[in-house]
C-alpha cells in the first residue's frame, strides 16, 4: 500500500522525466525553462562588451565618389617605398584617402627596387576601392653605374660623413636622388599618365581636398605643383649650378621665355641663392620631364656624376628644370593643401584653413620662416 510521500515522489519523477525529454527534442522549450534563462529572470541578461556586438548593417553607407560629369585627368599617385615602410605610407594613403581620394578615385602606383611582398600587397590594396599597381624598378634605373669611379665617389662619401653632411655617407640615398631625378617618369607602369601626385611615408596632409588638383594642372596648362620651398645645403651640391649654367649656355633655346630665374638666382643666373621646391610632395606633368629639354638636361647632369661625387637632390634639379624650362605661371602653390613631412609643414592661413577644415595650427607654418623661399616665389610675380 503506497503512502502519500510516496505518490509525490512518483509524481515528482514524472515531471522531472518529461521535462528532460522536453528539452532534448523541443529547442526552444530547453531555452526556455534552462537554468541560466530562469536566472536572468532575476538579475537581468549576461551582458557582452559593446563591441562584441557588430554594428547593425543599417548603419553602414557605401562610399560613393564624387559626381565628376566624365571630367577626370589622366593621373596617378606615386609612391616610392620599401617593404618596411609599409606602416609609415599606410598612415600617408589613409590620409590621402580620407581627405581626397575617397571621393575622386584616381589609382596608385608603388615602386620597390625589390618585389614587394604579398602581405604589403594586401595591405594597401584594404585601405582603397581604387586600381593599385606594384612595380618594381630596373635595376640599371636604381644602381651606381658601372662608369662612377668609385675611389672617388667613396673618398667624397668619406668627406660628407666627417662634415657631418646628412645622407652624405649613403649610397642608397644617391640611388634614390638620382631615380627620382631622372627616371621615375620613364617606369612602365607610368607610361599611361600625365599627371602624377608624389606621396612620402609618415607624411599629414591637414586639410580636405575637395577640387580636383590634377585638373587645376591639366586645365591652366601647369607643369610643376609644390606646398614647401626652402634653402638647400650647399656642401651637397658644390658644381651643380655652374653644371647647369654650362648646359644653358649650350642649350640657350631651351630656356623658356617668361621663366622663374629669379626664384633661383638674385644676379640674373650668376650664382644660385640654393632655393628649390621640396620634393616629396609635388604634382607634375610626367610629359614635362620626359619633354626633349628635361631628358637632355638630365642626361647632361648625370654624366657629370655629380649624383655620386657630391650628393645632388631631385629637389634642387627638378627645381631648376621646372624654373628654366617653364614658364613662371605654370609652377603653382598649393596654398589650400596643408601639408608636413618632418621638420617642415605648410598650414594654411585665414578662411583657406576654415574652408578646408584643416586640423593644423596656422601659428606652426613655414610659409615665411627665414629658410623658407616661398618670399621668392611671391616676389617672381610682384
Amino acid at each position: 500500500m503506497m503512502t502519500p510521500m510516496r505518490y509525490i515522489l512518483l509524481a515528482l519523477g514524472l515531471i522531472i522525466s518529461i521535462h528532460y525529454i522536453l528539452s532534448f527534442t523541443h529547442e526552444e522549450y530547453g531555452k526556455a525553462t534552462s537554468i541560466s534563462n530562469i536566472a536572468e529572470q532575476w538579475t537581468g541578461p549576461k551582458s557582452n562588451p559593446p563591441y562584441k556586438t557588430p554594428v547593425p548593417d543599417g548603419y553602414y553607407k557605401p562610399d560613393s565618389p564624387m559626381d565628376l560629369q566624365d571630367r577626370k585627368a589622366n593621373a596617378s599617385f606615386v609612391m616610392l617605398v620599401r617593404n618596411s615602410d609599409l606602416s609609415g605610407i599606410m598612415s600617408s594613403m589613409k590620409q590621402i584617402e580620407d581627405r581626397f581620394n575617397r571621393k575622386f578615385q584616381y589609382p596608385y602606383v608603388f615602386l620597390n627596387d625589390e618585389p614587394f611582398t604579398q602581405s604589403f600587397k594586401d595591405h594597401i590594396q584594404a585601405l582603397t576601392n581604387t586600381t593599385v599597381q606594384f612595380g618594381v624598378i630596373p635595376s640599371d634605373h636604381w644602381h651606381q653605374p658601372s662608369w662612377v669611379d668609385e675611389d672617388r665617389a667613396s673618398k667624397s662619401r668619406d668627406e660628407m660623413v666627417r662634415n657631418n653632411v646628412i645622407y652624405g655617407g649613403s649610397v642608397p640615398y644617391r640611388n634614390m636622388c638620382r631615380f627620382n631625378s631622372g627616371f621615375f617618369y620613364r617606369h612602365e607602369l607610368l607610361q599611361q599618365y600625365r599627371y602624377y601626385w608624389r606621396v612620402e611615408p609618415d607624411i599629414k596632409l591637414f586639410c580636405d581636398v575637395d577640387y580636383d588638383p590634377f585638373l587645376v594642372m591639366q586645365d591652366q596648362n601647369k607643369v610643376y605643383g609644390f606646398t614647401i620651398s626652402l634653402y638647400e645645403y650647399q656642401a651637397t651640391i658644390p658644381t651643380l649650378w655652374n653644371t647647369v649654367k654650362s648646359f644653358i649656355n649650350a642649350n640657350p633655346d631651351f630656356v623658356a621665355p617668361g621663366n622663374a630665374m629669379e626664384f633661383l638666382s638674385d644676379d640674373g643666373g650668376e650664382s644660385y641663392n640654393l632655393c628649390h621646391f621640396w620634393s616629396n610632395f609635388e604634382i607634375g606633368d610626367l610629359d614635362f620631364w620626359r619633354g626633349e629639354a628635361y631628358s637632355k638636361f638630365f642626361e647632361y647632369l648625370d654624366e657629370q656624376g655629380g649624383f655620386y661625387y657630391e650628393r645632388w637632390g631631385d629637389a634642387p634639379v627638378h627645381s631648376i628644370g621646372a624654373a628654366l624650362f617653364a614658364k613662371k605661371e605654370q609652377i603653382h602653390f598649393f596654398n589650400d593643401i596643408g601639408y608636413r613631412h618632418e621638420p617642415f609643414q605648410h598650414c594654411p592661413q585665414g578662411d583657406v584653413h576654415a574652408k578646408g577644415k584643416c586640423w593644423c595650427d596656422p601659428s606652426q607654418n613655414f610659409d615665411y620662416e627665414w629658410y623658407s623661399c616661398l618670399n621668392r616665389y611671391d616676389k617672381i610675380f610682384s
